[in-house]
């Protein structure tokens, strides 16, 4: 595997793409879940098939690890957990890790540099440039995005590979480019975003401003 670019997937889980977890707290049409899904298992065969590294992130949601403010939060919403250890909720959709893929766990968190082993393995891969695909732009996504812009990483979103679930994709991917100075782009435009070795003078050349801004769509 070639340094600087890593493909980062977050949560495309069960319990966030289909079932009836999914219909009782997503409000976009189930067809966005799918395409977001499908567009992502692209995203991951395409990194693979250009050297690309692959880490996926998942949720668990259990009782157990949740911190006080979570579980009152969930009480007062009536809210059950997801994702628990060892469902079917838990497993990943459409997307399998192949050997030797490394997956690093959030229990009852949204951002990723807060599970185990997550940072420190970027840092030893040397990557500079982190590409976003899963779930969701507006809560995981953009909670890993936020932690790695102010540790220094460049941020592409693939926005045809996730979506929001409180908020209009448009909205968050705006926000993202605003905030973050990411770049945005699609799953099947793989000059825009496999890449290695990115330096400040290579991202520079291809700011947000010229950078391909593309919302999801079923």
């Amino acid at each position: 595997m070639r340094p600087g670019t890593v493909l980062v997937v977050v949560d495309l889980q069960n319990d966030f793409c289909a079932g009836q977890v999914v219909a009782g707290r997503y409000g976009g049409d189930p067809a966005t879940l799918r395409t977001v899904a499908a567009n992502a298992a692209r995203a991951v065969d395409t990194a693979r098939a250009h050297g690309t590294e692959v880490v996926f992130v998942r949720f668990l949601g259990d009782v157990e690890y949740q911190p006080p403010s979570w579980r009152r939060r969930d009480a007062a919403r009536d809210k059950p957990p997801k994702c628990l250890e060892g469902t079917w909720g838990a497993e990943f959709h459409a997307v399998s890790p192949a050997p030797g893929e490394h997956v690093f766990t959030k229990k009852a968190c949204f951002d990723a540099f807060l599970g185990a082993g997550f940072e420190q393995h970027l840092a030893r891969r040397g990557a500079e440039h982190l590409v976003f695909a899963g779930l969701y732009a507006d809560v995981c996504v953009d909670s890993t995005a936020r932690t790695a812009f102010q540790k220094g990483y460049h941020i592409t979103v693939l926005a045809d590979c996730t979506t929001g679930l409180h908020l209009r994709d448009e909205e968050i991917l705006r926000f993202m480019r605003v905030l973050y100075g990411a770049r945005t782009t699609t799953h099947d435009r793989p000059e825009t975003w496999v890449r290695s070795g990115e330096t400040e003078e290579t991202w520079s050349a291809q700011s947000p401003r010229t950078a391909v801004s593309t919302e999801a769509s079923a």
